[in-house]
């Protein structure tokens, strides 16, 4: 990823409030949306968007899902899409905005910090196991693209997540440390840490805010494919919206480095994982080789004719059946 000071358009969009009513899916009346704050372990507010049927009997106990969003995405986008559509299936559902994003807190904005996006999940479990109308029992968590990672961790080390599906799953530290497709030279890796080094100096002293950007400001015919699939969403009024910028600062990229989410995968077992991926989906590899080191239960869920991005978004392609059922077997 390539380091730049802020490009003006998107410095404008960080210093814009988030609109907790623009969304980029529709809201259903079938649906109650509440509001929702509460703090992790790290003193850190978090912001979220509860979905509940709109039949809620709430003297009952449902099972609740929660679901994190992209990699600099915002509750607003795909988490909130899925949030929505399981709760028309009868689940209780919360999208948070990771710390650091969104409406959520964290100083200063913008930081990618894997170990609290990891405690975003397990406070959200706090948060969601208390309410009277939630069964404790019956907690799952979807986690999209670099959230699948921040989820599969957290129900390592969470027992009272009962499972996990990750959708279009990326593995941060790993992209981070090796490039897409493992193909970053260990003398690039070295130059990456240099400069995050030297940053941190720079800002200490009053320089300007340095961000990695996963999306291009702007494309042309030069465009590679994967910047493309990026662009088309969070550039375009199909996903865009104020606060989310898919840029961290530089001086995040050696927390990244240190992420090794599936370290213990294996002490999961026996509550289930499903990864569901794109058959086209430049990221399938993150979901192969973490179900490939992940205990039984297990389940690989390829998408045909999907890609990376189409599962944020794309009604038509995602497996919507296949989740519920999913965590409906699980719980029950």
């Amino acid at each position: 990823m390539k380091s730049t000071d802020t490009p003006s358009h998107i410095a404008d969009q960080r210093s814009v409030a988030p609109d907790p009513n623009k969304k980029t899916f529709a809201l259903s009346e079938h649906v109650i949306v509440e509001k929702a704050a509460y703090y992790n372990r790290l003193g850190i507010q978090i912001v979220a968007d509860m979905y509940l049927p709109a039949n809620i009997d709430r003297s009952r106990k449902y099972p609740a899902i929660i679901v994190g969003h992209p990699f600099g995405g915002v509750k607003e986008q795909s988490s909130g899409l899925y949030a929505q559509t399981l709760a028309l299936r009868g689940f209780v559902t919360i999208a948070p905005d990771l710390s650091y994003n969104g409406e959520s807190g964290g100083q200063p904005r913008h930081i990618a910090s894997p170990e609290g996006y990891v405690e975003d999940f397990m406070a959200t479990v706090d948060y969601i196991g208390t309410r009277a109308f939630v069964d404790r029992q019956r907690i799952g968590v979807i986690g999209i693209c670099g959230s699948g990672g921040f989820a599969v961790n957290a129900t390592a080390l969470d027992p009272r997540i009962r499972a996990v599906v990750t959708v279009s799953m990326y593995d941060m530290g790993r992209v981070n440390r090796q490039g897409l497709h493992d193909t970053m030279p260990e003398e690039q890796r070295r130059q990456i840490l240099e400069e995050a080094s030297e940053q941190r100096w720079a800002e200490f002293e009053g320089a300007p805010v340095k961000y990695n950007y996963g999306t291009p400001a702007c494309i042309d015919e030069n465009t590679d494919a994967v910047s493309r699939e990026f662009y088309e969403y969070y550039r375009t009024p199909r996903g865009q919206v104020a606060s989310s910028t898919t840029g961290m600062t530089v001086t995040s990229t050696p927390a990244l480095m240190n992420f090794f989410p599936f370290n213990l995968i294996k002490t999961i077992s026996p509550r289930h994982i499903l990864f569901i991926a794109g058959e086209n989906a430049h990221s399938r590899y993150f979901s192969e080789d973490a179900y490939k080191q992940a205990s039984e239960p297990k389940e690989l869920y390829i998408v045909t004719d999907a890609g990376h991005v189409d599962l944020y978004d794309k009604i038509a392609l995602i497996p919507f059946d296949k989740i519920a059922s999913f965590f409906k077997e699980v719980f029950n």
